[in-house]
């Protein structure tokens, strides 16, 4: 079933039923997932793997967070749910990707599977999704229980630049730089994009193996043709806690143990990533104190090592007094001055003047809902769009501020393009 935000209505929505019951422990998800059409969302070996499309919700526009928000209350509503487990993940969920701009071209996606497995601390479990009787029809025969495949043949990709070249990303950053310095806006986010083809025969799971088995404190998402390994939490909802991590201020790892030391050191002494990061928590900060007036960071932001740089790190954490779901948060939230800038207007007409191609869902938000509101977002980041056809599109960006340099902001950005390239290459 397929409908469009315009077409959401209490009365319109599919009823589903929903039931979730316990497995023995499943092992590794992306086994488990279409080699095309894969849905996922996992760390360290725990999370959810979708297969199938019982429901499909696309949404546009500037109000494309807070209609996602609405429609899914909707169905839930119309839902039957029977959940004895009861954990993260576990009942009706969806898996949702939205754009980064409100004008992107690209929509923005809820996309609930027909069966859902899951491993959380321990437990493992399956969700089988179906039209209830009445809604249409009689109801369909319960899923099979899926089980791994083999992975496709091996594949090596060369993703080109696009329609930011090096150069042309170096002159951008320049002429960011010189509207920062004369006071327009105090931060920009610039992104450059790496171009490729993925034979139509691929398989997708392959790339997302590498990025969790290579990235595994990392996101590893996969949603309508979106993939990646994201180290940044926009936003956790549990329970009635709200949680975040935010990410800004970057610098490569050391080629051995002291230099990567002297690394890490370096950049939480750099005052320009310090800025750049205190930018990107106060946006955060700022979003968030209205749901959540006790919110708490630390005041000194700690390095986070991945497995090709550091990165500037700042945990808040807090409890929601307004109830809350993640879906309005994330539509609080975004876009973060991680991804955007700061003043956010004007760092997004700043994006949309400098950058010479659509986002789609790069830096946009990636995750899953739950039936009560619960749910996991990352940024989108590390990652790429892989069109039906194969074609695909990775973004990585980097903060400018005044004491910025284009070649060493170009020289970043190849670093945050490591984990797609390598995944795919």
């Amino acid at each position: 079933m397929t409908a469009t935000a315009t077409a959401v209505r209490t009365s319109g929505i599919t009823a589903l039923h929903v039931e979730t019951v316990p497995l023995d422990d499943v092992g590794r998800l992306i086994p488990l997932l279409d080699s095309r059409t894969p849905l996922l969302w996992v760390r360290r070996g725990e999370g959810i793997a979708g297969i199938g499309e019982a429901v499909r919700l696309e949404f546009s526009g500037p109000t494309r967070i807070t209609d996602a928000a609405a429609a899914w209350q909707q169905l839930v509503a119309a839902a039957d749910v029977t959940d004895p487990i009861s954990a993260p993940g576990t009942g009706l969920v969806a898996f949702g990707a939205f754009s980064f701009s409100p004008a992107s071209a690209v929509t923005s996606v809820l996309i609930v599977p027909e069966i859902i497995v899951g491993r959380h601390n321990g437990r493992s479990w399956i969700t089988r999704v179906s039209r209830k009787q009445g809604d249409g029809g009689a109801t369909p025969a319960p899923h099979p229980t899926p089980r791994p495949t083999p992975l496709g043949a091996e594949y090596r990709l060369s993703l080109l630049p696009g329609a930011m070249p090096p150069d042309a990303y170096r002159e951008a950053v320049a002429k960011a730089v010189e509207r920062i310095r004369h006071q327009e806006l105090n931060k920009v986010v610039l992104a450059r994009d790496l171009v490729g083809h993925l034979p139509q025969e691929s398989d997708l799971r392959r790339a997302l193996m590498e990025l969790a088995l290579g990235y595994p404190e990392c996101w590893t998402y996969a949603v309508d043709g979106l993939i990646g390994s994201s180290p940044e939490t926009l936003v956790r909802v549990h329970d009635g806690e709200v949680s975040a991590r935010v990410l800004a201020g970057t610098i490569s790892r050391g080629p051995d143990a002291a230099s990567d030391h002297d690394h890490a050191v370096t950049l939480a002494a750099n005052p320009k990533d310090q800025n750049e990061h205190a930018l990107a928590v106060t946006s955060v900060l700022d979003a968030l104190r209205p749901h959540s007036p006790n919110l708490a960071s630390s005041e000194i932001p700690f390095t986070l090592k991945l497995p090709n740089l550091w990165h500037l790190a700042t945990d808040v954490a807090g409890t929601l007094s307004d109830g809350s779901t993640s879906l309005d948060l994330v539509a609080a939230l975004h876009p973060t001055a991680a991804v955007a800038g700061t003043p956010t207007a004007d760092a997004l007409r700043l994006i949309a003047e400098l950058e010479p191609f659509d986002r789609g869902r790069y830096a946009g938000p990636v995750g899953w809902v739950g039936a009560d509101g619960d749910g996991e977002w990352a940024i989108a980041l590390r990652g790429a769009q892989v069109s039906p056809t194969g074609d695909i599109t990775a973004y990585a960006g980097c903060g400018i501020v005044a004491d910025s340099e284009p070649q060493n902001e170009l020289v970043e950005s190849k670093m945050k393009m490591r984990p797609i390239v390598e995944a795919f290459g």
